[in-house]
């Protein structure tokens, strides 16, 4: 029982993050491999790196957002600014940024080993 408690909970996560982890891939495979055909080596090498920033900021932020998370929503009571920001739509959203950046490292890398490689 305890095991499907979990499961439930993991379910929204998993698809959170694997969505956009797929659709970085598919960016980074799509991308990497139409700058592949058009340029070079190096340009797909870039690609990875900016897919490497998107990850560390996503990572950055969500880590920020558990910390900071709860002072800042107190503030924006405090000073009703009318501010739809939440702890938990911060976490989703930076969660889905570095996972979309890990997917576009994945597909890139994925371009320059098969294609280049």
């Amino acid at each position: 029982m305890r095991a499907a408690r979990t499961a439930d909970r993991l379910r929204p996560r998993v698809r959170l993050v694997g969505g956009a982890l797929l659709v970085g891939t598919g960016l980074g495979l799509l991308g990497g491999g139409a700058v592949a055909a058009l340029l070079s080596v190096r340009v797909v090498r870039t690609v990875f790196a900016v897919g490497a920033l998107a990850l560390g900021f996503g990572l950055l932020g969500w880590s920020g957002s558990i910390m900071a998370g709860r002072g800042i929503e107190t503030m924006h009571r405090y000073m009703d600014t009318g501010s739809n920001w939440t702890e938990a739509s911060s976490r989703r959203a930076m969660a889905r940024v570095g996972a979309a950046g890990a997917g576009v490292m994945l597909g890139s890398g994925l371009v320059d080993a098969v294609l280049l490689g």
